[in-house]
């Protein structure tokens, strides 16, 4: 299957990596276009957010915990039913023109492109027993693709939150989460958690969700930024990545091992104090790989226990740790995303780390409103020296999740 992450797809409906994010269009705009576009208004128009992990990278499918945020960037998906069994997709973005799929013969060898992500779910629900004819879809999204800012789950949950309105089947948030975490492994081919539906879903504005990945349950921690004066600034490398690809797969493969060979379910199982052991027990790069997990899951323990607390500001060092495991043990950093990360301390955040897969994608600081400019200025002079491609930055705040909007 054409990996619908990839730029080069000539199905790919979403902005690459340096090309420009689509204007926001509000829930009466989606609308129009659809209407522009099909001819009849849509039952109606459901939107999901991207997201920022704040903590705990690739901890989701070794069952252990994370800290992600829904962020103020969304796909928007306008949908009518149709008596029939055709699918009509289109794209806002680019030159593009409607997809038109045979859901009698949906397969994943009809599922190609951008448009796998929809399709997939749809396919989901119904191998699932959810009864989904023929529809009309239009998808908006103001998710950069590629960034680690979960722009698949973004669409994956604007759609599953649709279908789930307009066939009356009544799945929870929770039930919807391994929707899109289905559609994500068997349809698009990333083995990835549950992380990035979760966020997508289950967030409320000014809040992170806590989210223990092997029983799916799920806390909402406050994340008040504005009240501390603080942001948290977004870098978006342009190195774009896919989780489809073979980096996410064997890092995946590592922790799956280690845990074999650790006699654990998962490595959630193993805690910090059991390293020294398990280093006379695996290869040095299996350890590696392993110490990540298993520090990261108290790195995103101890980061909710300080929210708790002494609140946002004080967990800067914990980003800033949490990065070099990811760029040391688990080795899925690159130079501009060191480079963004050194840069933003250096100029006054409080702490800064990769977030998504990695291999590319975006960085995040927690930085102090009056030091925005500062940072923002030493990022960018830092990556022309460097002779990098000049980084997108922007900020984001902590949004509400999936909802129906029109």
């Amino acid at each position: 299957m054409t990996d619908p992450l990839q730029p080069e797809s000539p199905a790919s409906a979403f902005p690459v990596p340096g090309a420009p994010v689509p204007g926001t269009l509000g829930p009466l705009e989606v609308s129009a276009r659809f209407t522009a576009a099909f001819g009849r208004e849509p039952d109606g128009v459901w939107t999901a957010p991207g997201r920022v992990n704040l903590i705990g990278e690739h901890t989701d499918y070794n069952e252990g915990f994370v800290l992600p945020f829904a962020i103020n960037r969304t796909a928007a998906v306008a949908v009518r039913l149709r008596g029939d069994s055709t699918a009509r997709l289109l794209s806002s973005y680019g030159d593009q023109a409607v997809v038109t799929v045979d859901l009698s013969t949906l397969s994943h060898d009809t599922m190609q492109g951008w448009t796998a992500y929809p399709l997939g779910v749809v396919w989901v629900l119904r191998q699932m027993g959810v009864e989904i004819g023929g529809f009309d879809l239009f998808l908006h999204s103001t998710v950069p693709t590629g960034a680690g800012l979960s722009s698949s789950a973004a669409i994956e949950c604007a759609v599953a939150s649709a279908f789930n309105d307009l066939s009356g089947a009544g799945l929870s948030a929770n039930e919807l989460v391994l929707v899109g975490q289905r559609a994500e492994n068997e349809v698009v081919g990333a083995p990835t958690g549950i992380l990035d539906q979760s966020a997508s879903l289950l967030s409320t504005e000014g809040h992170a969700v806590f989210l223990d990945c092997r029983t799916q349950e799920s806390k909402l921690v406050p994340l008040d930024l504005a009240a501390e004066d603080l942001l948290v600034l977004v870098v978006d490398t342009r190195v774009t990545h896919a989780h489809a690809t073979g980096g996410y797969a064997a890092r995946r493969a590592s922790c799956e091992l280690g845990a074999e060979v650790l006699g654990v379910h998962a490595l959630r199982d193993v805690a910090e104090a059991d390293l020294p052991e398990a280093a006379g027990l695996l290869d040095p790069e299996t350890f590696r790989r392993v110490r990540h997990i298993v520090t990261e899951d108290q790195r995103v323990l101890d980061t909710v226990a300080v929210l708790a607390g002494a609140g946002p500001s004080a967990i800067g060092t914990l980003l800033t740790a949490s990065h070099a495991s990811m760029r040391d043990d688990f080795e899925i950093s690159c130079p501009e995303l060191d480079l963004a990360v050194d840069t933003a301390v250096a100029n006054g955040a409080l702490g800064a780390r990769m977030t998504g897969g990695g291999f590319g994608g975006s960085a995040i600081a927690l930085v102090p409103a009056a030091e925005e400019a500062k940072v923002r200025d030493g990022v960018v002079r830092a990556f022309a020296k460097a002779g990098f491609a000049a980084p997108d930055i922007f900020a984001v705040s902590p949004a509400q999740g999936a909802r129906r909007v029109l």
